[in-house]
């Protein structure tokens, strides 16, 4: 009975990190490739806590629970790339991103815990 319980448990731990349907993911590794990029739009969903507490300059603060109404400050037509902690608050994002009629949204798997 109790191997189910953690199996129920891993599989919505799975579930939740997966990215949205069409949303690319790329590493930190790729991101420092492409940073300096000025067709593209960078954007942490981090709190302005976390944020002010280290973050990459290319990045916009967006928190996540703010990004619906904030929208209107990016260009859907850009590649989008989001970015948090560890990936899945930017999962997160980027589904509403996609919603919102955003083509081209990338995560960045790790998110500032896998940064160097």
């Amino acid at each position: 009975m109790e191997w189910i319980l953690i199996a129920i448990v891993v599989a919505f731990i799975v579930w939740r990190m997966k990215p949205a349907k069409g949303v690319k993911t790329i590493s930190t590794t790729e991101l420092r490739g492409i940073l300096n990029e000025k067709s593209k739009q960078f954007v942490d969903v981090r709190t302005t806590g976390e944020y002010k507490g280290r973050h990459i300059s290319q990045f916009q603060n967006i928190p996540l629970d703010q990004l619906p109404s904030k929208l209107t400050k990016l260009d859907a037509s850009k590649e989008t790339i989001v970015l948090c902690q560890s990936g899945m608050r930017s999962s997160r994002a980027a589904g509403i991103l996609k919603k919102a009629g955003f083509t081209n949204v990338v995560n960045v798997r790790g998110g500032m815990s896998q940064w160097q």
